[in-house]
């Protein structure tokens, strides 16, 4: 598609005034006033960009934004209104649009969205939670992925970003929903100060409280020094609450206390602190279900879910899950040093067809393994395998470089870097097996998930290790 052709969905005379203005910087300008006709402008010249009013007589900027959903090569469609508001604005942006303007047109607003985002120098880090690409700040990411399910959340994402509005961010473990926490931080005003994650599940009640507010000296056994909480430490910056369904019910009560009256107490101190912090949660539950049944008090839902961001499953992404595939490659083979490789069509068929319930988690895990195993050979689904008996054997070449290896080394050992001619099959298959008990902090579960194992045969796997000498958790 063009980006010098536009596409207005508008009344002419809403389009007059700026005309000759875009006509003369030699861009090609197309007014339709119903769907039809957008359509048919579509398929015959392809803008690069779409404005549209939200209503026309008989149409209805919903409909376009459908026809867009479905078609992933659609323009990007940005809806003008004379008069709007937050409300308008969040439900076209959930729906698709590329964003939300107020009339009257301005000629270098129009022109810059016409160019599209700009890359940086020098180029950012990437986010490999999926979504548009877009621009971000500088130090931000990019987004890796073209699917209309994530456009969408993070098209709501930044309309948002620079609120100090709480973002309830829901979706399947794996889905990256901690990335996009650090997504909008980095989006927002608060992008100079500081970003704070705490894990929910994995503390019990009493420590997540000190490890929230602080305590004082002497508060408790061991308490033998003040200590800063993470509200404070994230004081003028955002505060990530990971998991924030595993929060027990007693100290749910004291987070609704710091989202209405923005103070926080150290546990066993006696002054007030007041913290600027814009607050950001996450979960992988139904939270409105826990409500119901009596394990997530309502109004701390209420206040939470101020702006509710549903990540979609990898398995929702249709052909996403390629282009995040290529992009791990790419990564691992630089992180390794290792020769450029390609997928094949049958790996590409394999991927296309699993049902990822590890969401891109388990892709990022899976694509790991695979460029170590294929080694500058093309992927195959063999080297996606885990049991030993289908892993593929590997020729004794000189100038193959692999991951290091101890023979009894520990868990440790395994994220130093060394070179060597091949290296054992039982050796790779316990790297893989460390490095996903550390992506789960130690859940087995959730490692046998993203190893694509039973957890059956990760247990086994684990005692073997044991009675060999080998050190696990």
């Amino acid at each position: 598609m063009s980006t010098r052709r536009i596409l207005f969905l508008a009344p002419a005379h809403s389009v007059t005034g700026i005309y000759p203005q875009l006509r003369d910087a030699g861009y090609e300008v197309g007014i339709a006033e119903s769907l039809k006709g957008a359509s048919v402008f579509v398929r015959q010249s392809g803008p690069g960009i779409v404005f549209s009013r939200p209503n026309l007589p008989g149409y209805r900027v919903e409909d376009l934004l459908a026809v867009s959903a479905d078609d992933p090569h659609f323009p990007p469609i940005i809806v003008i209104a004379e008069k709007g508001n937050a409300e308008d604005a969040s439900r076209y942006l959930t729906l698709g649009a590329h964003d939300y303007w107020l009339e009257p047109l301005i000629f270098e607003k129009i022109v810059a969205a016409a160019k599209g985002p700009q890359t940086p120098a020098p180029a950012p880090a990437y986010s490999t939670l999926g979504g548009h690409k877009m621009q971000w700040p500088t130090g931000g990411p990019h987004i890796v992925g073209q699917h209309p399910s994530i456009r969408r959340v993070l098209a709501l994402a930044r309309q948002v970003a620079k609120s100090k509005a709480t973002v309830l961010i829901s979706g399947e473990s794996g889905t990256g929903k901690e990335m996009f926490a650090r997504c909008l931080h980095a989006w927002s005003d608060r992008a100079g100060g500081p970003f704070v994650a705490v894990n929910c599940a994995a503390l019990p009640e009493h420590l997540l409280e000190s490890e929230l507010f602080g305590h004082e000296k002497g508060a408790f056994t061991g308490a033998i020094a003040r200590k800063m909480g993470k509200f404070e430490l994230a004081n003028s910056g955002t505060i990530l609450l990971d998991e924030i369904s595993e929060m027990d019910m007693a100290l749910q009560a004291k987070l609704l206390r710091v989202l209405q009256e923005s103070e926080i107490d150290r546990v066993g101190g006696t002054e007030t602190l007041h913290v600027d912090v814009r607050i950001l949660a996450t979960t992988n539950r139904d939270l409105e279900e826990w409500v119901k049944e009596g394990k997530f008090r309502q109004d701390l839902f209420f206040r939470l879910n101020v702006i509710p961001l549903r990540l979609p499953a990898l398995r929702e992404r249709g052909e996403d899950v390629l282009e995040l595939t290529r992009f791990f490659i790419e990564l691992y083979i630089r992180e390794y040093k290792l020769a450029a490789t390609v997928l094949s069509e049958e790996a590409a068929s394999w991927i296309l067809g699993h049902t990822w319930p590890g969401n891109v988690r388990e892709l990022q895990n899976l694509m790991e393994r695979a460029v170590l195993l294929a080694n500058g050979r093309a992927i195959t689904p063999r080297h996606f395998l885990m049991d030993s008996a289908d892993w593929p054997l590997f020729e004794d070449r000189e100038d193959e470089t692999f991951p290091p290896t101890t023979q009894t080394g520990s868990a440790d050992n395994t994220q130093a870097l060394a070179t060597g001619p091949v290296i054992p099959l039982h050796e790779m298959e316990r790297i893989m097996i460390m490095k996903g008990l550390a992506a789960t902090s130690g859940n087995r579960t959730q490692a046998a998930e993203l190893l694509g194992i039973s957890v059956r045969t990760l247990r086994n796997k684990l005692n073997e290790y044991r009675e060999m000498g080998i050190g696990v958790e």
